[in-house]
Parts: structure tokens; C-alpha cells; sequence
């Protein structure tokens, strides 16, 4: 019978807390990376990451990070009806950093934390009933109330036919046998906790850990003797993690050597970051294991997703997505240092990119009021009149947007701070402008610096966007220093993980054919340039998209896609290049502004609107060119 979830993981969140310094002691860290993690936090995002219907049972506070574990959740794709949020616990902090291959120091803040208030009550059987398998950590059964909610799981599953899986995950602190300081430690014999893993292996049909973690689970730091041991407990598969040798599975009895058991092929990669490495593996070896693959099959998948873990930074963000997997697997290591593959980079982004909130933005309605010198021109202008004016662009887009996904805006952070930050954690997509208006050659807006290091300081919902001015016939020094522009301000945002949209208008510099903006887009790719979205001009024939798209497509198949600009083109005009665009299933939307707010902003601005009279006019033309959109695309859906 086919489940609506795959897998249910159960245990640990966390906020991770990453030192950006490499090599350094954790008391010289001066900046860090927020990611969530918590080994079951970790599995189900990299589960799903790999095609697996992942959900997950936490608990996180009613609180700014609890607020972000729900949210990242849902844009990597997890089910987040397990997860309970705490009123009276704060969510669990964790800081770590990367000293060197062997040391990261690690400290855990989960005093009476949030997912540690688990109890047997918040054990769904519905949800639990949905799972194809359950997967528990050794942390929660440290202690008498998570055990509890955990063993309530695993005999809901075993009622409802699901498999169940143990990941040992032994932190000795966690367990109280080491102390605060000592996060980083992975093995301190304790027979109080042998006692207390042995009573639960029989529940499990895997049980997957270092050669460490079963000395744990076995009472023996001899590692065939610890495995004999667990397999006196429990039938369960048992798969042994041995760092660079790979890892090794036994169906049945424990045989003399480890290299006995059945493996799969290991890679050779450079170790950058071993933290978080074996959920990395174990989300592998799952989508293996689910999937109904042979032990070596899915060895081969656990190994590959270590591979990735432990040549990246942070846990989650450092898993792949099922493309890059098959990518991985098919063309092989390249470079051992793979964060360091450009062409592996440029998947592994493109794949994994969650974009604002958890929206869907295969169809994109943005209004856009980021224009500078356009309003900066007209009578009646102010900086302080063209904020004001802004706030009321953005209250219109909110209004007709109400709360829907697929509805963005494009605002400035000069004339338009205060609406640009207003918008953050609305749901809009937001794009951010970084060129200086109506440059060329093309320069950027002094705020990012010469080096674009400003692109630090934007919230990281923002999309870069940038207009270039160009033409296939540009002058080849033009051209070359335009593209490198481009290029520096794309490689601070990859840095700075924003995504970047860029847009191009040839017909402003010189006359243009059905392959102009084809050639454009293919002259960006070959400088290393490969934006998230496109921005381009109306085209008014069908070949001329068919050249555009197919220039994308021949460099980049996970393109967000392409929005249309309005060029302050009348609405009957937009309407006819909606029509034509709307063929084309890689152009999501468009990106208009000045057909929306010019008359808006004139009549406001001399004083001849009111607020509300300007919002109200503004929302009805953005509501009527969403419409026609919307009714273009279904036409050819028809």
C-alpha cells in the first residue's frame, strides 16, 4: 500500500552556529553561518533533498529560531506537523567551528531545550501511520521523557507495518558523561548508556553508526566483538561507518573481519568538515534502503552524500539534491576538494536553491518600483516624498498579492529602505537593484563597495538584480569590462548565497534582430555568468523567445526562469507581448513598473492623489496586468 511519507525522523533540532574562519580556535571566531541541524533535522532535509517525503518530529520554542527551524523546513520540503512548538523552552543552540581535519570544537547550548520536551502526547499515531519507516536518534533516549515519546513511535510504526531505523548519533555530553566543554567528543565508555541503547536495539530493522558508536552500543571498544554484541539484541541490519574506508553492512551474522561485509564503493575527497558528515551518509543510505536498492547500491549513495558533507560548509546546506547525486555518480571526482568544482557547485546551487519563503515561483507577478532617476525626475520629488511613495507601491503589491504565493516586488534601497525592508518576511519575492541607473559602461551602486563586499549586509531574501546595458555589437573593451562587472557583483552573490537575476536591453543601445538577446545571454554564460532569473525585453515573434530560451537552456536546465520587462510599454502593448511569452513555458511571469505607478506617482507627488487614491489606482493596474497574464498562461494550458 502506498504512504503518504516516506520517512519520520525523531529527535534533535537545533540552530547550528558556524564559524566562518577555517582553521582557527572557536574563541577567534568572528562571524558565523545560521543554519538549522540536529542529526534528525539534517536526515529529513537531506532525505528530501534526494526525492524522499520527508517529515520530522522536534520540538522547537515559540521564538525567532524556532520560527526559522519551521521555515527552512518547509523550504527544503520537510513535513513539519510533528514538530511542536514549546512556549515554554527555548530552541537548542549549537556553535561549532572548523580547526583543522581532526579538531572542531563544538559546543552545545540544550539545557532544558525545546525538542528535549517531547513527550509520549506528542506522538501522533496518524502521522506516524503515514510512514513508510521511522528513524530515532541516540540523544533521545537519554533521558526518561524523550525515550518514552520514542518508544511510542517505534511501536506505533511497528503497528502501522512501517520499518524503523536507529542512527546511535553518541554524543557523551549529551548523555551527561562528558562536559560542556567537551562537545567535540565522540567515545566515553559508560555501561549505564550500553545498558540503556541495548534495551532498545530490538525495535529497530537498521541501525546504522561509527565503529565508536557501536563500542557504545556493543559495551566493547573492540569493534567485531561490539557488533556480536548488538547483534545478540537485535536482527537489525547493521552498517558500520569507518571515515575514509566507507562503510560496511551485515544482514546476519557478524563474520571475523569488517571487510567481509558488503560494501560500496568509497571516494576520494578531501576532508574539509567531518560535522554532520554521517547524516549526510545516512540520508543516502535511506534513499537507498526506501527505494528498495541492494546494500552495495545504497552504500555507494550514503558514501557519495558523506563525500559531499564532509568537503563543504555546514551540515544541511552541504547535501545534495537527487540531480546532483546522479550528476556525482555519473561523471565522477573531478577535484577532491569539491566545493571547490565549479561544475558541480553550479548544480549543487541550482538544485538546492529554496529562494524566499516556501512559495512556488513557477509563475512570477512583480511589480516593479526599484526606478531611481525616473522618479528622482519628476515634479514634487523629495527623498523623503520618494520613500514615502514606496511604502504606498508596496501596500498596493500586498494588496493584490493577499498573502498568495507567485507575487514579488523589484525595490531600491535608496529612495526605497524603508518599503524594501517592510517587505522582508511577507512572502513576496523581493529583488534588490545593484546597478547605478542608466550606466554605461555599467556601474554599480557605491552602498556595495568596489569589491561589492555591501552584499553582506543584504537580508538574505533579496535577489541581486543588475541591468546591463549592452549589444552584440559592442566594442570588445566595452563588452569585456562590462562583463567583468557583472561578473564581480554574480561572485559576491553566490558568496553571500543571494540569488541574482540579470537583465539586459539591447534595444536601448542600437537596432536588434531575433538573436540579439540570444547572443547576449550566450556571451554571459561564456564568461562564467549563470544567473538564477533573466530579465528580458519583450520579444514580439516566437523565434525570438525560441533563440533566447534555447540560449539558456544549451548552458543551464535549472534556470529559475525568465520575467518579462515593461519598458513603460502601454497595457494593450504588454498585453499582446504576454501573449506571445506566455507560449513559452520557461518565461514564469513578468516584471513591470512604471505601466503600474508613473501616473500614480505624478499625481501623488503634485499633491493631486491621495494615499489612499494612489494605492487603489496602482492596485488596479497591477491587478488588471496580472489578470491578463494569468489568462494568457491558461490559454495556453488550454
Amino acid at each position: 500500500m502506498t504512504k503518504p511519507l516516506d520517512l519520520i525522523t525523531i529527535g534533535r533540532s537545533s540552530v547550528d552556529l558556524y564559524g566562518d574562519q577555517i582553521g582557527g580556535r572557536l574563541e577567534d571566531m568572528g562571524s558565523f553561518s545560521k543554519y538549522i541541524g540536529g542529526s534528525p533535522t539534517n536526515i529529513a532535509c537531506g532525505t528530501a533533498r534526494l526525492g524522499l517525503r520527508s517529515a520530522v518530529i522536534t520540538g522547537v520554542g515559540d521564538e525567532h529560531m524556532g520560527r526559522f527551524i519551521r521555515e527552512q523546513l518547509l523550504r527544503e520540503g520537510v513535513d513539519v506537523r510533528g514538530v511542536k512548538t514549546d512556549t515554554e523552552r527555548l530552541t537548542a543552540l549549537v556553535i561549532l567551528g572548523i580547526r583543522d581535519e581532526d579538531s572542531f570544537p563544538l559546543i552545545f547550548y540544550r539545557e532544558n531545550c525545546a525538542d528535549m520536551g517531547l513527550t509520549e502526547e506528542d506522538i501522533d499515531e496518524g502521522l506516524i501511520a503515514e510512514a513508510r519507516a521511522v528513524l530515532a536518534t541516540g540523544t533521545h533516549l537519554s533521558h526518561p521523557r524523550t525515550r518514552a515519546a520514542v518508544i511510542r513511535a517505534l511501536e506505533l510504526a511497528k503497528k502501522h507495518g512501517a520499518q524503523t531505523a536507529l542512527d546511535i548519533d553518541y554524543r557523551p555530553n549529551l548523555w551527561g558523561v562528558a562536559g560542556h566543554g567537551e562537545g567535540e567528543s565522540r567515545f566515553v565508555e559508560s555501561a549505564a548508556v550500553t545498558a540503556e541503547l541495548q534495551s532498545t536495539l530490538h525495535y529497530f530493522d537498521l541501525i546504522v553508526g561509527t565503529e565508536e558508536e557501536f563500542h557504545i552500543a556493543g559495551g566493547s571498544t573492540d569493534t567485531i566483538a561490539a557488533l556480536r554484541a548488538v547483534r545478540q539484541v537485535s536482527d537489525a541490519t547493521l552498517v558500520c561507518k569507518r571515515g575514509a574506508k566507507g562503510a560496511v553492512a551485515f544482514e546476519g551474522r557478524v563474520p571475523d573481519r569488517l571487510d567481509d561485509g558488503q560494501t560500496g564503493p568509497g571516494f576520494p575527497i578531501e576532508v574539509f568538515n567531518v560535522l554532520g558528515a554521517g547524516d549526510g551518509f545516512f540520508s543516502g543510505l535511506l534513499k537507498g534502503w526506501l527505494d528498495g536498492e541492494d546494500w552495495p547500491r545504497a552504500l555507494e549513495y550514503a558514501n557519495a552524500c558523506g563525500a559531499f558533507a564532509v568537503s563543504r560548509h555546514g551540515c544541511t546546506p552541504a547535501y545534495p539534491s537527487l540531480a546532483e547525486l546522479e550528476f556525482f555518480l555519473g561523471r565522477g571526482v573531478r577535484r577532491p576538494d569539491l566545493r571547490n568544482d565549479a561544475e558541480l557547485e553550479q548544480i549543487h546551487w541550482a538544485t538546492n536553491r529554496t529562494g524566499p519563503g516556501a512559495g512556488d515561483w513557477s509563475g512570477m507577478r512583480v511589480f516593479a518600483f526599484d526606478h531611481r532617476g525616473q522618479l528622482e525626475e519628476m515634479e514634487g520629488y523629495t527623498p523623503a516624498k520618494g520613500g514615502a511613495f514606496k511604502e504606498l507601491c508596496l501596500r498596493a503589491a500586498r494588496q493584490v498579492a493577499d498573502g498568495r504565493t507567485g507575487y514579488g516586488i523589484l525595490c531600491d534601497n535608496r529612495i526605497g529602505r524603508s518599503a524594501l525592508h517592510a517587505a522582508s518576511g511577507t512572502g513576496l519575492w523581493i529583488g534588490r537593484p545593484a546597478e547605478w541607473p542608466g550606466s554605461r559602461p555599467l556601474l554599480l551602486e557605491p552602498e556595495l563597495g568596489p569589491d561589492c563586499g555591501g552584499l553582506h549586509e543584504w537580508a538574505r531574501g533579496n535577489v541581486v538584480k543588475v541591468l546591463c546595458f549592452c549589444h552584440p555589437d559592442d566594442d570588445a573593451a566595452l563588452r569585456a569590462g562590462q562583463e567583468a562587472t557583472v561578473g564581480r557583483l554574480y561572485a559576491a552573490a553566490r558568496r553571500n548565497k543571494l540569488e541574482f537575476l540579470l537583465e539586459v536591453i539591447p534595444s536601448k543601445v542600437g537596432p536588434v534582430d531575433e538573436t540579439a538577446t540570444a547572443t547576449l545571454i550566450r556571451q554571459f554564460y561564456a564568461a562564467g555568468i549563470y544567473p538564477d532569473w533573466w530579465k528580458l525585453e519583450p520579444m514580439q515573434t516566437h523565434d525570438g523567445w525560441r533563440n533566447a530560451i534555447a540560449a539558456i537552456e544549451d548552458h543551464d536546465r535549472h534556470t529559475r526562469g525568465i520575467v518579462v520587462l515593461g519598458l513603460d510599454a502601454p497595457e494593450d502593448e504588454l498585453a499582446a507581448s504576454f501573449e506571445v511569452a506566455a507560449g513559452f513555458p520557461l518565461v514564469r511571469g513578468f516584471a513591470v513598473g512604471r505601466t503600474i505607478f508613473a501616473d500614480a506617482a505624478r499625481g501623488w507627488l503634485a499633491g493631486a492623489l491621495s494615499d489612499a487614491d494612489a494605492v487603489a489606482q496602482m492596485a488596479a493596474r497591477y491587478g488588471r496586468l496580472c489578470a491578463i497574464w494569468d489568462r494568457a498562461r491558461a490559454r495556453v494550458a488550454a
